[in-house]
């Protein structure tokens, strides 16, 4: 038999004991041969010596995922025992497995600046992924984000677009606003799609766990513990673009896509992304990821139309 004392040390023993105890209920359920008595910011520990050592190591990965967390909870106990659960859990490498789609095939970073968008979406709150379309630079931004609300490391996904349109307007389009604005909205809901299952997906939807909104509809919300994606953000003036990032909240993470070559507004000037960028480069916290042309993942012809009228318009 071997007996031990853990101290919890500058962390409240509530923040990981749980409501009621039941996260330390929770862990001690997996060791029904040991004896466990918390008593303030003390754990006490008897049983066989491979128990107690395997109890401290999962306790030591609770605590380390509450510095992620707004707060942990039965179910993160449950995930320490899953075997898909690891320490760097919160800190992939760029090329890891980012998420598996509903239909199990992992997605996961296709080139090296998708691989570099990955890592600074770990060590940043908020980055900018500016490029031509085909790179990949919302259907990573949304795997990341289903990753997060998978590992409940936020508690929902916001996904938003301007309302604007190429060469078309809204108010021709049959309808009321929301029959109007789902088919703008659709590319988000086909890769959200690719990576929740239908039904688990109306669920979401339904209890306003996943959320997608045009962006006017962000205005004078304060968005905490939650991953907000804002799409086609070359189609927003600066002051939308200042009130959509003035959303950030407790435990958020922001990330704004778009393409300037592909600007919707009547003035063209009138764009806010690359405005923005230059004025918070110098901000600890932001990051910005440039793709280029040869970063396009779709059909080979995509990347050779793409030049074709980039050179067409110089």
């Amino acid at each position: 038999m071997s007996k031990e004392t853990i101290r919890l040390e500058a962390i409240d023993p509530i923040e990981i004991y749980g409501a009621a105890n039941r996260n330390l209920e929770a862990l001690c359920a997996y060791y029904p041969n040991l004896t466990v008595a918390a008593r303030g910011s003390e754990i006490h520990l008897e049983g066989c010596p491979e128990d107690v050592e395997s109890f401290k190591t999962k306790l030591t990965l609770l605590i380390e995922r509450r510095k992620h967390k707004t707060a942990v909870t039965p179910y993160d106990v449950e995930d320490l025992f899953d075997s898909e659960a690891a320490p760097d859990r919160y800190a992939i490498s760029g090329n890891a497995v980012i998420v598996h789609s509903s239909e199990g095939k992992p997605i996961k970073a296709r080139n090296r600046t998708q691989e570099e968008m990955v890592r600074a979406y770990f060590e940043n709150d908020l980055i900018f992924a500016v490029g031509p379309a085909g790179t990949g630079k919302t259907y990573i931004a949304i795997a990341l984000a289903v990753r997060a609300l998978k590992n409940r490391e936020i508690k929902r996904i916001i996904l938003t677009r301007p309302a604007v349109e190429a060469g078309e307007r809204l108010g021709f389009l049959p309808g009321d606003l929301k029959d109007k604005l789902d088919p703008y909205l659709q590319p988000l809901y086909d890769a959200l799609g690719d990576m929740i299952p239908a039904k688990r997906l109306q669920e979401f939807m339904a209890e306003g766990t996943i959320q997608i909104a045009p962006l006017a509809y962000m205005r004078g919300r304060t968005l905490d513990r939650a991953c907000v994606i804002l799409d086609e953000a070359q189609n927003t003036n600066i002051g939308q673009l200042k009130m959509f990032l003035t959303r950030m909240g407790c435990d958020a993470k922001f990330i704004v896509t778009g393409d300037a070559s592909q600007i919707d507004l009547p003035n063209k000037k009138d764009s806010g992304l690359l405005k923005g960028i230059e004025l918070t480069k110098n901000i600890k916290g932001i990051k910005t990821i440039s793709f280029k042309n040869e970063d396009i993942v779709r059909h080979p012809l995509v990347a050779k139309i793409v030049k074709a009228f980039e050179k067409h318009e110089e």
